[in-house]
């Protein structure tokens, strides 16, 4: 059996990273596994524990940083966001194609780790765009909003380290056209 590819597919908050990863998994032919990140954050109204993330303590994720546990992690607006180690390796030895769908900060640890990661950086059409959807969640203070959209600012100047660049103006093309990368890079 051949091991999976491991897939960064990364930028600022509010790009529509989750939903081109939602459009992308309905493409069975690129046989991905979604790697679910650990985070203390308390869930929004729809996500569910070890679906959508691991919700754990704070003491639970910094003792999986003391050992070394992580792929990568970030601290983010008072909350921890992490990659399981043996939980990506072990979807990769089964021949999964994984997709770590995080955070610029995460996506560069990630690429000094693992050179061999398929790194693709998902871009909104405008700032103002960017910062439309954000708002649009309503789900976040307005001091938390402007957080997201300073990080977002600098996110955006890290484009360059990564191998792919994808606009996502229409989210059918931004699937069309990872999909495509993914299907390029696959041995």
């Amino acid at each position: 059996m051949t091991r999976g590819l491991l897939i960064i597919l990364s930028g600022p908050s509010g790009v529509g990273k989750g939903t081109v990863r939602e459009e992308l998994f309905k493409d069975e032919s690129l046989n991905l596994a979604y790697s679910i990140s650990m985070t203390t954050r308390l869930p929004r109204e729809r996500e569910r524990d070890g679906i959508d993330y691991f919700f754990v303590s704070q003491e639970t994720f910094e003792e999986n940083i003391e050992k070394d546990e992580l792929l990568e992690h970030a601290a983010f607006v008072g909350n921890y966001y992490g990659t399981p180690k043996r939980y990506v390796e072990q979807l990769l030895d089964e021949g999964k194609n994984v997709v770590l769908e995080i955070e610029v900060q995460g996506a560069l640890q990630v690429m000094e780790k693992r050179p061999d990661a398929l790194t693709i950086f998902l871009v909104p059409p405008s700032f103002e765009e960017l910062e439309r959807r954000i708002r649009g969640r309503n789900t976040e203070t307005e001091e938390v909003v402007r957080e997201r959209l300073e990080k977002a600012s600098r996110e955006l100047k890290t484009k360059d380290k990564y191998k792919y660049v994808v606009v996502n103006d229409d989210v059918m093309l931004a699937k069309e056209k990872i999909a495509e990368i993914i299907k390029s890079n696959l041995k």
